[in-house]
């Protein structure tokens, strides 16, 4: 089989397409998959860098989808042949993927494998953010950071089918039709004004938003802060500019007693039941077309470092694929 293999952190180019033996009979409690895609997230970068821990050597990747060939002992809710995605399974950049099963999910018929290979981090993440990390509630508003990004286009339509008034922030005029295009009420190109927070508040009549829906991280992270009416809450669920510093708590109590909430998705589908049910509404959204989904690239698995680069450079606005 092909892979790719990190011996080193650092840069894209650190990611080798290696040929590699077969990894053999499923073991207990696992399914082999052919591949089929696998989805490119900021966590596979995060990782590849060594901010996130990262046993080296080995096969980077964390989502994907497939069709079983095998599977091992105790296995009882696949069989081959069935189609799966799963997620936070590390080694998915790679033809063949040893996965536990109480990590993957059958894929519905109405689905393509494609699809399913990128959805479920971006789709079961927007899922969390909008029901559970802050709920917004009708009649309320809220900033959605790079609205026009894989996570974002999806937060965006969550928000809006629960009648929220959404804010959103985006780089260019091409993104900016895109995050208007999946529901934003107003957005802000972050890219032309000095004061970011000067502009919520001017759309907010000088309240400031319930809540702030951050995955850029350190460039963003003062001003989601200053964007917050009293009592806000910023959840802050990833780092796409680079790592948040440590934060003196006072400045929750100074900025209105303020909730600062950092989230991960393997807390929101940490039982199958829990798995199966959120990773449900989002295919049964994107089957019946409440929620849009879109694909800004697919790269052949030896291109990975090429997506790396683009996700990097924050110029896409969907999901990335790798596939065989």
């Amino acid at each position: 089989m092909h892979a790719i293999e990190i011996r080193e952190t650092g840069g894209p180019e650190v990611q080798l397409y290696v040929e590699k033996p077969d990894p053999g009979a499923p073991g207990e409690g696992q399914l082999l998959v052919e591949l089929a895609a696998a989805g490119v997230n900021f966590i596979d970068l995060y990782r590849r860098e060594g901010r996130y821990p990262l046993p080296v050597p080995c096969v980077p990747g964390e989502e994907g989808s497939g069709t079983v060939l095998a599977v091992g002992p105790g296995v009882t809710r696949f069989k081959a042949g069935d189609r799966v995605a799963w997620t936070t399974v590390l080694g998915s950049y790679a033809t063949r993927v040893l996965v536990p099963e109480d990590k993957a999910i059958v894929v519905p018929d109405d689905i393509d494998l494609t699809t399913a290979g990128g959805v479920l981090v971006h789709g079961m993440t927007a899922h969390f953010l909008a029901h559970d990390s802050y709920p917004a509630r009708e009649g309320e508003t809220v900033l959605v950071h790079a609205a026009a990004g894989g996570v974002g286009q999806l937060l965006v339509q969550m928000l809006k089918r629960r009648g929220v008034r959404v804010i959103g922030t985006v780089s260019t005029e091409e993104k900016e039709r895109l995050a208007r295009g999946h529901g934003a009420d107003e957005v802000i190109r972050y890219t032309e004004t000095d004061d970011l927070a000067g502009e919520v508040r001017r759309l907010t009549g000088g309240e400031g938003v319930h809540a702030v829906y951050d995955g850029v991280g350190a460039a963003t992270f003062d001003a989601s802060l200053d964007s917050l009416r009293t009592r806000g809450t910023l959840v802050l669920y990833g780092g796409a500019s680079g790592a948040v510093p440590p934060v003196d708590v006072m400045r929750l109590l100074w900025g209105g007693s303020l909730t600062l909430t950092r989230p991960y998705l393997e807390h929101f589908r940490a039982t199958t039941e829990e798995f199966e049910r959120r990773a449900g509404e989002v295919f049964a959204g994107i089957a019946d077309g409440t929620l849009r989904f879109t694909v800004a690239g697919t790269y052949p698995l030896a291109e990975a470092h090429r997506a790396h680069t683009d996700l990097a450079a924050r110029s896409t606005t969907g999901k990335l694929l790798l596939v065989p």
